[in-house]
């Protein structure tokens, strides 16, 4: 999720736990251990497909911070030396902080190492968009409530925790959500006879209404949306292709490889500029990818490795409201490329 998301979060679990005995300095440290995580971010790895897909494995490994945990409960203890008693509850505070931290990074499309090194495979629950205004907004409402509010009663302290109840609740929802629209995918791909190897579903920009649907095929792609009010209009897929005859050659080729496992099957290949392009499909929309690496030269009889570059999508800003006028019209197209009118 967003830094804002993870803050608030943190900020939110640190005054549950332990807000009634040490006041403001919870929603402190909650923050700053919401915060730690992701600042993976400013370490550099080598190239730009290491520093994609090392993002959120070891700084968000359960294992990791369950390590670092007494280090963090040690340093508050230093800091607040009077409260140097309350050890054991720094400690909680700071591991719920941290697992609740790498657990919601699960739940978007990105991808999350929670069980580094033991497993490595990222999870992506994929039912947040990474940044939701309805996931957030009650966060952030409950922990304005704990700073502002006084502390002689604990009105304060239980607005935070409905704050963090409404959240959960929410992501709650977007579970089901998911489960609804992947069955209509299903259901769609099954009545147009489309034979496909992977299903992917992800909510569209700051909502867990309208939804995007990636199915992969061997040397094809498609695309399709459905919104929660669309009913049974029917649902269209997109093909698209994938040039996958432009690995050849690169089996040997770490980044080229490395994508296609992060991606769990859900890249595109294509050319362009006269270079090897690979795109993580899960993470924009078509033929704007988030993520997309040129990986080799184009070059007979087979393409030759280079250093990673990551490629700059051209999303337009404007198309964000094709997002909301999708939602409540299936006629309505989205191209990345596309300003709306």
């Amino acid at each position: 999720m967003d830094s804002l998301t993870q803050l608030t979060l943190g900020a939110a679990v640190g005054e549950a736990t332990l807000g009634r005995k040490i006041g403001h300095r919870a929603i402190l440290w909650g923050a700053i251990a919401g915060t730690l995580p992701d600042l993976d971010v400013f370490v550099p790895l080598g190239d730009a497909v290491a520093d994609f897909t090392y993002h959120r494995s070891a700084s968000h490994s359960l294992f990791v911070l369950a390590l670092v945990t007494p280090l963090m409960a040690w340093l508050a203890c230093r800091i607040h030396p009077r409260l140097a008693e309350l050890r054991r509850q720094w400690m909680l505070m700071f591991y719920l902080v941290f697992a609740t931290h790498v657990l919601l990074d699960s739940f978007t499309a990105y991808g999350t190492q929670i069980f580094w090194p033991l497993w490595t495979m990222p999870m992506t629950w994929s039912t947040l968009f990474i940044i939701d205004p309805a996931y957030t907004l009650p966060l952030l409402v409950g922990v304005i409530a704990a700073l502002v509010m006084t502390r002689e009663n604990n009105r304060g302290h239980l607005v935070n925790r409905f704050g963090l109840v409404a959240s959960t609740l929410y992501l709650g929802w977007t579970i089901v959500a998911k489960t609804l629209v992947e069955t209509r995918f299903e259901a769609a791909l099954r009545a147009q006879s489309i034979e496909y190897e992977g299903l992917f579903t992800v909510p569209s920009p700051f909502n867990s209404v309208l939804w995007r649907a990636v199915v992969r095929t061997d040397g094809r792609y498609y695309e399709a949306f459905y919104s929660l009010f669309d009913g049974d209009a029917e649902i269209r897929f997109t093909p698209h292709t994938s040039r996958d005859e432009l690995l050849a050659g690169l089996e040997q080729h770490w980044p080229a490889q490395r994508l296609r496992w992060f991606s769990k099957g859900f890249y595109a290949v294509a050319e362009r500029d006269g270079k090897v392009v690979v795109s993580d499909l899960r993470m924009g929309v078509e033929p704007s990818y988030v993520f997309s690496f040129a990986v080799a030269d184009i070059s007979n009889p087979h393409p030759r490795p280079i250093k990673p570059i990551q490629l700059e999508n051209s999303w337009q800003p404007g198309a964000l409201m094709r997002v909301w006028r999708r939602i409540w019209d299936p006629a309505v197209g989205i191209d990345a490329r596309t300003d709306a009118t």
